[in-house]
């Protein structure tokens, strides 16, 4: 029976104390040939989750904890998808991290969905401020600070998997709340948005070698003659699908080489 290949396997466990609750991921990139291979790796990570956490006093709750399998998007093969390969973990089609929501094929349809959601009830509440007389000029800078920060919040790590309609479900949110008045006349558009976010994260990764991100960048060329100045310096990574091409690093990269994803 032929297994899923080249999944990702992502197991979420949750411990919990009186005063906090900390989530912590365990994600391995397994080729799975076989259930049990699947199982015992799986296990032994959240076996070593389980007893760092006791060692630092606390508890994983595997009530809360969860697993995802990641498969590509447009894979058209016939994939069987093992039961959950840790005892008392939940199989979750949807998974939330550091308030990013990603499905099991890697789409952030259900991620846009949750921020137009809530957007949308943040402009009622903007409509009552301003029935209740609240000027126009600090009505832009709530929904700046609300209502943009929200939409713009970790988009170089989510932006490049929307798709056509999702991105065009923003731009008509966005263009809704104009002509409402809520924002001002040199507002950026979304796309504009993303893409200084993305230079601004970009330049602090390459600028500070201390960045966490850092590390993940490629080696950088080496230059013998006199060309023009490029964006940067680095060597491009190989662009096997268009599943690397949506990843943030991989973007920036090919970005203002005339060959960018």
């Amino acid at each position: 029976m032929e297994r899923h290949s080249r999944s990702l396997i992502c197991a979420l466990g949750r411990t919990k104390t009186i005063s906090e609750d900390l989530a912590r991921f365990s994600c391995r990139l397994l080729t799975v040939d076989h259930e049990s291979m699947c199982s015992i790796t799986c296990n032994s990570e959240i076996e070593h989750i389980d007893s760092w956490s006791t060692v630092n006093n606390l508890q994983l709750n595997r009530a809360k904890s969860s697993e995802i399998v990641f498969v590509r998007p447009k894979n058209k093969r016939n994939l069987t998808i093992p039961p959950p390969a840790v005892p008392g973990f939940r199989r979750e089609e949807n998974m939330k991290a550091l308030g990013v929501t990603f499905s099991r094929k890697l789409s952030v349809s259900s991620h846009v969905d949750e921020l137009l959601t809530k957007c949308s009830q943040s402009l009622f509440a903007l409509r009552t401020l301003r029935h209740h007389g609240l000027p126009q000029d600090a009505i832009q800078a709530v929904f700046q600070a609300v209502v943009v920060n929200k939409l713009t919040y970790a988009t170089p790590a989510w932006y490049g998997f929307t798709n056509a309609a999702d991105r065009g479900r923003l731009d008509s949110f966005l263009r809704r709340s104009a002509k409402l008045g809520y924002p001002d006349a040199n507002s950026l558009s979304f796309d504009n948005m993303c893409e200084t976010a993305d230079e601004r994260l970009f330049s602090r990764i390459v600028n500070n070698s201390l960045h966490p991100l850092h590390s993940l960048l490629p080696p950088q060329r080496d230059q013998h003659y006199e060309m023009r100045e490029r964006a940067h310096n680095f060597q491009l990574p190989p662009r096997s699908s268009s599943l690397t091409d949506s990843n943030f690093l991989t973007r920036m990269l090919f970005k203002n080489t005339g060959c960018a994803p």
